[in-house]
């Protein structure tokens, strides 16, 4: 049998501890999987969430790229603001600072992260 991992993003258990916020659902999908490569989360924000925390990754040196895998969302960055729909992508730099708002729909987003010119180290 080779080795391959498939499963479902909804059999993920979402992250319940205490930084858990309401209407966000953090899904460890990289732990999920045994990915060893690269950092990856599923988060599933519901409609009329504005609770997802503005951040950047300045001291980790994270590059991310984002990926609607469902729904929409406005991307809230320091200049501007992005509709995002499903298909669309986005590479956002360590020092970029982004939050993630919803509207009517849900969104669904699969984000990928790693540093540039280092080899990624799970953290757990």
């Amino acid at each position: 049998m080779p080795d391959v991992t498939i499963m479902d993003i909804s059999d993920i258990e979402p992250y319940s501890g205490p930084h858990a916020l309401p209407g966000i659902r953090y899904r460890a999908a990289r732990q999920a999987l045994g990915v060893e490569a690269w950092g990856m989360n599923v988060i599933e924000l519901d409609p009329h969430c504005v609770d997802y925390p503005e951040h950047n990754h300045v001291a980790d040196g994270q590059e991310e790229v984002y990926v609607v895998l469902d729904g929409s969302a406005t991307v809230h960055l320091a200049d501007a603001r992005h509709e995002l729909h499903r298909g669309q992508m986005m590479r956002v730099a360590p020092s970029q600072v982004r939050k993630f708002t919803t509207g009517e729909d849900a969104v669904t987003l699969l984000i990928i992260g790693g540093t540039p010119g280092a080899a990624y180290a799970p953290e757990s």
